[in-house]
């Protein structure tokens, strides 16, 4: 003992320390040589470019990454990290930790379709998003993800996607909220019809109550009626978990330090709201369910769901996701529409004409309406071009492989990617980069100018226009949402000849890109419509 209590003497804090730090060097250093045997086993490129960053670890990109975030710069900071490597793909350590990123449209391909084996949510994202999002089908991967598409599948068969009733009703009160020039005081508040001519609003914000009222219709058979509530609990909290969690999605090895306190606050309102929903749907006996699930009368998402399952979380994950895509997607979608239609009169007429030729001034459209009219669906294509739905998403190596390009000093070889590394993609900065358009010429407008007309004449080349993805993970909702919108559209200039746009005095023409979960203006849209002469 005597000797050992000898040898204790010498074990100082510093001595510790320093034999700490030499064994944490030679852990790295072990890991670190690991990786690179593996890289050079998986592809002849091994490396992508690196991206810059000054401080050791990475920690300025990180900063700069959630600072981008909080002040909407999300899509200038990636910009121009990526367009200076050869491909549109470079990699950067993080605190230890390798990254890639890529808008290369081979990769994308690779990582969505045919090495869609190799890549998916991850662990990590499960457990980023679990709180919000839960085991739903945003944030699980293999026997647990399929589960969960074809228990959600059933409620987006064409027949339920067709039927626009759901829409009409929220349509005359968003009408209503128009001419009131924002969100009514309740429901029976007398609003002057004839006052709307001229009268500036952000339709944006419109838009998010709108598609929050069709959405929670349509799952739980009781809007939220968020157009006749100017201060709406449930929608403030939804956007306030979304905000945080975007936040801690780049904050990385730093997430510690996020504050929580508003996002647990606004998850409470959330669970509580739809829990109510979903104990009342499971009151409901399996031969009630069944009744409303085969007929309209009293129909909801949450019905067929609790007719397959009788769990209450299973029950909430998923309607959780649903609402997440159900609302933003689609006011986002409308509120760049009108951001763009604001700023051009000429498409606004063309549409116009178009709507009025196929449907006159009054009658409600019909599924087949929508889908015959050729520069509605121009006008959306376009749209989603410059401002696709998700515009950043991320996908995890679930084994070592490989991505086609991005590896070597000119990035066209493969790029190795070992297990367990995070792959960061952006379908925004892909859709807009313009080496992959044809020239500009009278029939093809530049890349970065809204011209619906250049889908006439163009289609884009495989994989380089995914506004909702690709793969056995496309947006299930896709038509719905398409849909949604298009109907919208189509009831918004029958009734309205023009719309102006009010942006120029806030952003200068050039639109701030709130690029979060989905990308929306982070200045929101301010316009003043004015009504159709009747006669």
């Amino acid at each position: 003992m005597g000797l050992v209590d000898h040898a204790l003497e010498y074990l100082t804090l510093k001595v510790v320390l320093v034999f700490g730090a030499i064994a944490w060097g030679l852990w790295v250093a072990v890991k670190r040589f690991d990786e690179t045997i593996r890289l050079r086993r998986l592809a002849p490129g091994t490396r992508g470019q690196s991206l810059n960053a000054r401080f050791p670890g990475g920690i300025d990109f990180i900063f700069k990454a959630v600072r981008g975030t909080m002040t909407h710069k999300n899509v200038e900071f990636w910009k121009d990290m990526l367009s200076k490597v050869k491909g549109w793909t470079g990699e950067k350590r993080i605190l230890g930790l390798r990254i890639v990123f890529t808008a290369d449209p081979e990769n994308i391909k690779a990582i969505l379709a045919t090495q869609f084996s190799d890549y998916g949510k991850g662990e990590p994202f499960h457990q980023e998003w679990k709180e919000f999002l839960g085991d739903s089908i945003f944030t699980t991967d293999g026997d647990q993800w399929h589960a969960s598409r074809q228990l959600i599948r059933p409620q987006f068969i064409k027949d339920r996607v067709s039927d626009l009733h759901c829409f009409e009703s929220h349509i005359q009160t968003l009408f209503k909220a128009i001419a009131n020039g924002g969100a009514l005081d309740g429901e029976d508040q007398v609003v002057n019809m004839d006052a709307v001519d001229g009268k500036v609003m952000d339709v944006s914000d419109l838009f998010f109550r709108y598609t929050l009222d069709v959405a929670t219709d349509f799952l739980l058979g009781q809007d939220v009626k968020s157009l006749s509530t100017v201060k709406q609990e449930f929608a403030e909290a939804f956007n306030e978990v979304q905000r945080v969690q975007n936040i801690l999605a780049r904050a990385a090895k730093l997430k510690p330090f996020i504050p929580l306190f508003s996002f647990r606050a606004g998850l409470n309102v959330m669970n509580d709201f739809v829990n109510k929903f979903i104990e009342r749907a499971l009151r409901l006996s399996p031969e009630e369910l069944a009744s409303k699930t085969k007929s309209d009368q009293g129909y909801t998402f949450l019905h067929e769901l609790a007719s397959f399952t009788r769990d209450r979380k299973v029950l909430r994950d998923q309607l959780v996701a649903v609402l997440l895509a159900g609302r933003d997607t689609t006011a986002a979608s409308l509120s760049w529409t009108l951001y763009e239609l604001g700023r051009h009169p000429e498409v606004v007429r063309k549409l116009r004409a178009e709507i009025i030729e196929q449907v006159g001034l009054d009658r409600e459209p019909t599924y087949a309406d929508l889908k015959n009219m050729k520069y509605l669906q121009n006008v959306m294509n376009e749209v989603l071009r410059l401002y696709p739905v998700v515009p950043f998403n991320v996908r995890l190596a679930l084994k070592d492989t490989t991505l086609p390009v991005g590896g070597g000093p000119d990035g066209t070889l493969p790029l190795a990617v070992c297990k367990d590394t995070p792959i960061g993609y952006s379908t925004l900065l892909m859709q807009r980069r313009e080496d992959l358009y044809p020239p500009v010429s009278e029939t093809f407008a530049h890349p970065e100018t809204f011209s619906p007309e250049r889908w006439y004449h163009w289609q884009p080349k495989p994989w380089t226009y995914i506004p909702f993805n690709g793969g056995p993970r496309i947006c299930i909702g896709q038509q719905f949402a398409l849909t949604e919108m298009s109907y919208t559209l189509c009831r918004l200039f029958q009734r309205f000849e023009r719309v102006e746009s009010y942006m120029d005095a806030v952003d200068g023409g050039k639109p701030t890109l709130k690029a979060e979960i989905v990308l929306q203006p982070g200045d929101g849209v301010k316009v003043a419509f004015w009504r159709a002469k009747q006669g």
